[in-house]
């Protein structure tokens, strides 16, 4: 009888719970969130804008920690580790790419690539830029600052940083959100590309809902609370 291989999920939270305090009240951002996304997994978060998808999003990375609950990266729980730890551990597993591109101003195109490869000591860094660069389309954008880049390109720019380091995971915030309506496509399949090419788990929060529809699931956050599949 052949044995069945139980694998961690690549993300796990479980009952999380996101309050801040404000003069006023303390509000509730999250309130008990429980999911799990495996390796490989293609997932949309939407919901209005207020619902809580960008707290869960950094919840995920470590990025900030819960009032109450668990979360979990590569079986890992992000509380039960200093800032350091966290740090290093998205460093090692982690792609981001916002909508806002958070670009370096003053670094190359290929600068701004290599810059994860040298946070982690990796010596190969400008080759795998290089690499990545050309898989977008930019080899002949490499010392462009962002300021002499589209916005499009500078998004590329955004996505090749983030899979320069072979994440296990790339979360992605409104990837598309400062993008026409041309350019959002062709980011959005160039993501896509990636993730089939690469076996990257993509998590996605997009207001877009034909950019939802490409993912293998959709997670619906409501008032901080997450919707039953299917609602």
């Amino acid at each position: 009888m052949a044995l069945s291989i139980v694998t961690e999920p690549i993300v796990q939270v479980v009952d999380l719970v996101k309050q801040v305090i404000s003069p006023e009240q303390e509000l509730t951002i999250l309130d008990g969130v429980s999911l799990s996304i495996e390796k490989g997994d293609s997932v949309a978060i939407v919901g209005v804008s207020g619902s809580g998808k960008s707290t869960l999003l950094g919840l995920m990375a470590g990025l900030d920690l819960p009032s109450s609950g668990v979360a979990r990266l590569q079986g890992v729980d992000l509380s039960s580790i200093d800032e350091d730890g966290r740090a290093q551990l998205r460093a090692r597993h982690v792609g981001f790419v916002f909508q806002n591109f958070q670009l370096l101003p003053g670094l190359t195109a290929l600068e701004n690539v290599m810059l994860p490869m040298e946070l982690v000591g990796l010596s190969e860094g400008r080759d795998a830029a290089l690499n990545v660069l050309d898989r977008v389309g930019l080899s002949h954008r490499l010392r462009h600052y962002p300021s002499q880049l589209s916005g499009g390109e500078q998004q590329r720019v955004a996505i090749a940083r983030a899979f320069v380091i072979n994440p296990s995971l790339l979360l992605a915030d409104e990837p598309t959100g400062n993008l026409d309506k041309k350019t959002g496509k062709r980011i959005a399949d160039l993501l896509f590309a990636l993730n089939a090419e690469r076996g990257t788990t993509l998590v996605l929060v997009t207001h877009d809902e034909e950019l939802g529809s490409r993912c293998t699931r959709r997670l619906e956050l409501e008032g901080g609370k997450l919707l039953p599949q299917g609602t």
